[in-house]
């Protein structure tokens, strides 16, 4: 009998640890959550912070430049940096914090804001990596070998747009897609494992603006819905301004905000539009003009019911449009002056949580009416995500705030500092089990929030 029930432990044993080792080759990432909208899973999560702020486990630094999140999967953190030679490299580490590889994937961005802007997506065993030249990337997860490249600018006669391409890898199906921003190669489906062009849009015509698109599978019409930047926006041989003047220099005459300085004077209102791109042919189904006073708009949407909530930054504020017709046409719900920039929003329940530019706060909007419930003034914009019952906030000026969703009023509960890297607080938080990580330039820091 004893020998039976060693037997039996033992088969357990190796049942659950290959049940164990099967997850986690399958284990995938995913930029800002599974469905991109900012809300992670983990549970168990701290509610309260100590005063100094969650313990931090670990830091690397020496990522390089770079605005990029980390992706986590398979026991291993995901993050690319710039170097010194304008190197796009990708940094393997352990969940510790150990480095395991290093391994440079092509060119980066040495323009305006240098570094890394498309964060890498871990997928059935292969990471997609995109970079600010409009090139995407497709390396063996275990070996780091590359199996297939395309470049969206001389493969699809793309054009590349002032702070250079940032657009985070998205997957449905057998499909990845990619904005190349050309006339005739508006957006593109490529084959996930091959790179294979399974189908070309013209779309717009337009310039690709910063945006990660989202998947919507539940209507009669799957689709990818992404922002394109205003039809009268020209590339010339310097840049994308009329004339190839290149980047234009910052507009002054504006009004002066306490620890900000001189803001940019008000800019005219381009008409860019919310597009919607049938995942299966590469039709346009339908677009939505929706102004702002820049063509930066990288605010991946929000789908939720037949509603997709959008917003974009320079005077723009957000939008709520309704799918009709199974998805083939829409019709505006309502419009809020808030105006996220590039930082994300969250939808909790019948609220969104999100932060404004040029309308500077915390804003809490209702998400049937686009009331305003509160603004919180005293609140820098930043990026938010969500879980567990609890808003995180990775502001501009370096502060991480935790905050309890409350339409009533805005209910801060903890927040800390972070005192290493470099450049700009950009970089959009990620948590998984337990761990909240945050990236600053040069430095990568994972906190204890379990």
């Amino acid at each position: 009998m004893k020998r039976y029930l060693f037997i039996l432990t033992v088969l357990v044993s190796v049942m659950l640890f290959s049940c164990r080792q099967t997850i986690q080759v399958e284990e995938n990432s995913q930029w800002r959550g599974e469905n991109r909208d900012g809300v992670y899973n983990d549970s168990g999560l701290l509610k309260v912070w100590p005063t100094d702020g969650p313990q931090l486990l670990w830091s690397y630094e020496g990522i390089g430049d770079g605005y990029t999140s980390v992706a986590v999967a398979n026991g291993k953190v995901y993050v690319t940096g710039k170097s010194d030679d304008d190197d796009l490299v990708l940094f393997v580490l352990d969940t510790y914090g150990q480095l395991l590889n290093r391994k440079i994937v092509g060119k980066e961005w040495n323009g305006g804001f240098p570094g890394t802007r498309c964060s890498v997506l871990a997928h059935e065993g292969k990471l997609y990596i995109g970079n600010s030249l409009g090139q995407l990337f497709c390396l063996d997860e275990s070996t780091l070998n590359e199996i297939w490249k395309k470049d969206g600018i001389n493969d699809f006669d793309g054009r590349n747009i002032m702070f250079g391409v940032t657009e985070n890898p998205l997957i449905a199906g057998d499909k990845i897609f990619m904005t190349p921003g050309g006339v005739n190669n508006n957006m593109v489906a490529l084959n996930k494992n091959t790179g294979e062009l399974i189908w070309s849009s013209a779309g717009t015509g337009t310039l690709s603006t910063y945006c990660s698109p989202l998947f919507i599978g539940d209507q009669s019409v799957p689709m990818v819905v992404t922002y394109m930047a205003a039809e009268q926006q020209e590339l010339g041989p310097g840049g994308p301004w009329p004339g190839g003047a290149g980047r234009p220099e910052p507009e002054s005459g504006g009004p002066e905000v306490p620890g900000q300085g001189q803001v940019p004077a008000a800019r005219p209102m381009q008409e860019n539009k919310l597009v919607a791109f049938n995942a299966n042919t590469g039709e346009m189904i339908w677009s939505h003009v929706q102004p702002s006073g820049n063509t930066i708009n990288p605010n991946t949407p929000i789908y939720s019911d037949g509603l997709i909530f959008s917003s974009t930054g320079y005077g723009g504020g957000s939008w709520l449009i309704r799918l009709i017709d199974g998805g083939k046409a829409v019709e505006q719900v309502w419009h809020n002056p808030a105006d996220n920039q590039h930082h994300g929003t969250v939808k909790i329940g019948d609220y969104v949580y999100t932060t404004a530019q040029n309308n500077r706060g915390f804003h809490c909007i209702d998400w049937k009416t686009g009331e305003t419930k509160y603004r919180e003034t005293n609140h820098a914009q930043g990026a938010i995500i969500y879980a567990d019952g609890m808003l995180y906030c990775y502001d501009d000026r370096g502060g991480v705030s935790l905050i309890r969703p409350n339409p009533e009023k805005f209910d801060l509960v903890s927040k800390f500092n972070v005192t290493l890297g470099t450049q700009e607080h950009w970089a959009h938080p990620v948590i998984h089990q337990g761990v909240l990580y945050i990236r600053h330039g040069d430095a990568l820091m994972a906190y204890n929030v379990k």
